[in-house]
């Protein structure tokens, strides 16, 4: 069928549903939702069968829901209405949530439904994120999929929305307000865990520190030490141990409550307020363990974003494991694989282009450490979404290991930047010339099973991420045991030495780094722009030309401009 996706933004759970239908056979376009009339004229111009809105904040107009049946996912179980369903959903502790594919009619969230998925809340609440991105994004996956083959049945009817059906257990919602999100630092260290998660990552819990008005983000509970509500009594790398009232919690990121503030580490959001407070352990974005002649160096960075210090923490682990005497190293990502660079980071710095600069000089020391590493097999571990530069760092290793949830965005030229991190090395190594030309000019996302197919990855993995996790170390310790394990190490080295008399990596990070000078001190390709847009949540103009084939084919371009946006 010919499909038209309706979103506020291209973001993750939308790229996996375009990936999923486009892999089932549809002919499917995006237009972002950026008016009603919009989102009107890219039904005339798509002439679809069937228009799904995956991630829609904004009302779907009756001239397009009146002419095409319009189907909505909603991240509630059937009966939740109102926009902030996650976040209740984890405030009042829900053992149970879903999602629900309905038809759009006049009233929100009220239409004939289509289908449900339901699914068992974690035990400890969960950031609004992780279960948006996690079992909410499968669950809308899925659903998406089975909309279009129920659309493709003409007895097919949805089921009216009726309170008296023992299915219909959600109800309505009020938006949440600003007090539903304060909290005192006096309260129960689990209470404030919650409030921050159910508001992670937008807006945040807000609350006062350091006698200042602040967002909270990325909450972890700390030991139980007694002290003084809300005094800040200790921090570790970029985090800030805060007194409760019944132990501590802490903090990784606050956004001060200010004109143009951005979110950031806590410790470097506050400053010299905490710069007295001491080092103490307990809370590590980066581990290292063993086990079975493999060992696993795991990073998780917030939202997947490396700044320049912790991209010079995770090339120092990397140095460490290396050196040690096992037979297999595992990368292991978190949450969110890797971004690329700290665009945050690099925007609230007093010379945002030397910050720039220094990143991408940094992440390029991490992959050098995976390419360069030939005492041992290398396996990465890719349980969450990657782009950018941080899907090229993956590729360095021997083996590449994706879930099958994972979305990669191998490209960068959304943001206005040539790129780095050795990719003009192992992504042709990986795919040939023409594929990886293709990957990054064409800026499209790419799912798992595409991974593989490309020969971006070598194998993808199921199950939830811890799961994922698990069978990621029981494949790296087969490798470790394998009888073949010499033979494949020596052809590493030979292979590694082989590329190093070509052309040596260093040759390959010049050139990079010769381009990305210009993008990021020249500004040839609007970097600036890309990145304040992206770091201050900037509403696009316009859907990008790339994403909205029914205007490349009709000839008409994106209202606002010539179509073409930053994501």
């Amino acid at each position: 069928m010919r499909i038209l996706l309706l979103c506020s933004s291209f973001n993750g759970l939308t790229q996996r549903a375009w990936l999923e239908l486009r892999r089932a056979g549809h002919d499917v376009s995006v237009e972002l939702a950026v008016s009603e009339e919009v989102m009107a004229e890219a039904v005339e111009l798509a002439k679809p069968d069937l228009v799904i809105c995956p991630f829609l904040k904004d009302r779907v107009p009756s001239r397009v829901w009146g002419q095409v049946r319009t189907v909505i996912v909603h991240p509630g179980p059937p009966g939740d209405r109102g926009p902030s369903s996650l976040d209740w959903a984890i405030a009042e502790a829900a053992p149970e949530w879903g999602v629900t594919a309905l038809q759009a009619v006049e009233e929100m969230d009220a239409g004939p439904i289509w289908g449900f998925r339901t699914f068992a809340m974690p035990a400890e609440a969960p950031r609004k994120s992780a279960l948006y991105n996690g079992p909410v994004a499968d669950a809308a996956v899925e659903l998406v999929v089975e909309v279009a083959d129920k659309a493709a049945d003409p007895s097919f009817r949805p089921v009216p929305l009726d309170y008296r059906s023992p299915e219909v257990r959600g109800r309505l919602r009020r938006a949440m307000r600003h007090a539903d999100r304060e909290f005192a630092w006096e309260e129960p260290g689990e209470d404030i865990v919650r409030r921050v998660r159910a508001a992670d990552g937008a807006p945040g819990g807000r609350t006062r520190l350091c006698d200042l008005p602040v967002r909270v983000f990325d909450v972890y509970r700390g030991p139980e030490l007694d002290g003084e509500p809300g005094r800040v009594v200790a921090r570790r790398e970029g985090a800030v141990l805060v007194h409760t009232g019944d132990g501590t919690v802490w903090v990784g990121h606050v956004r001060l409550e200010r004109e143009g503030a951005v979110k950031l580490p806590a410790a470097m959001a506050l400053g010299e307020l905490v710069a007295g407070a001491p080092e103490r352990a307990g809370y590590s974005e980066i581990t290292y363990d063993r086990s079975e002649g493999v060992g696993v160096v795991s990073f998780d960075f917030y939202n997947g974003a490396m700044s320049t210090e912790q991209c010079r923490r995770l090339a120092s682990a990397l140095r460490y494991a290396a050196a040690q005497d096992t037979r297999v190293l595992v990368v292991r990502g978190g949450e969110v694989f890797s971004n690329g660079i700290h665009l945050n980071m690099i925007e609230a710095a007093r010379h945002p282009e030397l910050e720039a600069w220094m990143n991408i000089n940094a992440i390029n020391a991490v992959c050098r450490e995976i390419v360069a590493c030939t005492r041992q097999l290398v396996v990465t571990s890719i349980g969450g979404n990657a782009g950018a530069g941080g899907v090229m760092m993956g590729l360095g290793a021997d083996r590449v290991v994706v879930r099958d949830a994972v979305v990669l965005n191998p490209h960068y030229r959304t943001m206005g930047l040539f790129g780095s991190e050795l990719w003009t090395y192992v992504l042709p190594r990986r795919v040939g010339a023409e594929q990886a030309l293709r990957l990054t000019q064409e800026a499209l996302p790419v799912g798992a099973a595409e991974a593989v197919e490309l020969g971006l990855a070598d194998r993808m993995l199921g199950g939830p991420r811890l799961e994922f996790e698990r069978r990621v170390l029981e494949y790296a310790e087969r490798l470790a045991v394998d009888p073949a394990y010499d033979r494949l190490l020596a052809a590493r080295q030979q292979a590694r030495e082989a590329d190093e008399r070509r052309k040596p990596l260093d040759a390959y990070r010049a050139e990079e780094l010769a381009e990305m000078s210009r993008d990021m001190f020249d500004d040839r390709h609007g970097f600036r722009a890309a990145r304040r847009a992206f770091v201050h949540k900037e509403r696009p103009v316009a859907t990008p030309a790339h994403l909205a084939r029914h205007r490349e084919l009709s000839g008409a371009s994106a209202p606002g401009g010539t179509g073409e946006s930053h994501m």
